[in-house]
């Protein structure tokens, strides 16, 4: 037996009957050799983490702003506690942490820069509306390595287009990515936003810490612990309803006091502004789109070319194209 094929027979031994196995994986658009050493699922996971995709994450916001400051999140270090989170519910599970991993690092490739202030302006101005999730398959599929995509297996896709909104992923390891992304961004942005003086730890409801606790360690634990014991054994992963009422509750403070607040997202018009305008130019000169969106150009349009390219842009990469593009450069006497 190869090593691969020893660690599926594990697989099959060691998790649970409702686990997604790599070796029942519906497999790939284009079949491929099998690895000798690692699972199908793990090559996923290593095909996300080296695409440039998932490396420009570092440098694409989270909630805030290039915010001043080492240790506000980026959508980077959003998607590796969205990874622990969900390896933490899957192993306690006896799910295949492999596939739940690839998930979760690759639910975000798609996000656009300036975070959902970004999608909501090209959901505007590109026709047919713009989604994150939709675009992170895209972009696995459709934009990385050139134009050949990744080829990840059917389950990974599946994860990253469920991982927010709509029917819930066909595995429960994309079921536990998706409550994990939720459980991640919401104790992270409350983190972030009493460093940034946004918010002061009296302002959260009693009602809600008194039920998922009043430090960001204690809430996490606390959600993490409800969602495996209400998921144990069943088909899928949910949580207690005096715990999914009290994140609801959550959710709605944080916006209210947060995501909505002008000193945390008054900056955020600037942003849209400076998109819409890059939009616009390259709608109108797209001749001057990298040669890597001129095929798109010519087999989907313009358009879909236009968002492909804004929407891969990191923030500051974004405003150094704004800034070549629309503010006048000084006049130097040589």
């Amino acid at each position: 037996m190869t090593l691969r094929e020893q660690l599926q027979a594990r697989e099959a031994a060691a998790l649970s009957p409702l686990a997604c196995q790599s070796s029942q994986s519906r497999g790939r658009v284009w079949p491929e050799p099998e690895c000798d050493i690692r699972t199908p699922f793990q090559r996923d996971t290593d095909r996300i983490v080296y695409s440039k995709a998932f490396r420009r994450l570092k440098h694409k916001t989270q909630v805030f702003l290039q915010p001043e400051g080492d240790h506000y999140r980026t959508r980077m270090t959003h998607t590796l506690e969205v990874s622990r989170i969900a390896r933490t519910i899957a192993r306690a599970l006896f799910l295949n942490e492999d596939l739940t991993e690839a998930i979760a690092l690759g639910h975000d490739l798609g996000h656009t820069p300036f975070g959902h202030a970004g999608e909501r302006l090209l959901d505007e101005v590109m026709p047919g509306g713009f989604a994150h999730y939709q675009q992170s398959v895209r972009v696995v599929e459709r934009l990385e390595k050139g134009g050949q995509g990744l080829n990840l297996t059917w389950e990974v896709r599946n994860g990253i287009v469920c991982h927010t909104k709509g029917a819930p992923a066909a595995t429960l390891e994309g079921q536990a990515v998706r409550l994990a992304d939720h459980i991640a961004y919401i104790n992270h942005d409350i983190e972030d936003a009493l460093r940034g003086g946004i918010i002061y730890p009296m302002d959260i409801p009693l009602e809600i810490s008194n039920v998922l606790g009043f430090t960001h360690s204690a809430r996490i634990n606390k959600l993490v612990s409800d969602a495996v014991g209400a998921s144990r054994g069943q088909t899928e992963i949910k949580q207690s309803h005096e715990v999914g009422e009290a994140m609801l509750a959550l959710k709605s403070f944080m916006f209210d006091s947060v995501y909505t607040n002008p000193m945390a997202k008054g900056e955020e018009g600037k942003a849209q502004d400076m998109l819409r305008s890059l939009f616009d130019y390259y709608r109108n000169h797209p001749d001057e789109l990298p040669s890597d969106f001129q095929a798109i150009r010519v087999e989907e349009g313009a358009d879909r070319a236009v968002c492909d390219y804004i929407a891969g842009m990191t923030d500051p990469f974004a405003v150094e194209r704004f800034k070549e593009l629309f503010i006048p450069k000084g006049w130097t006497v040589l």
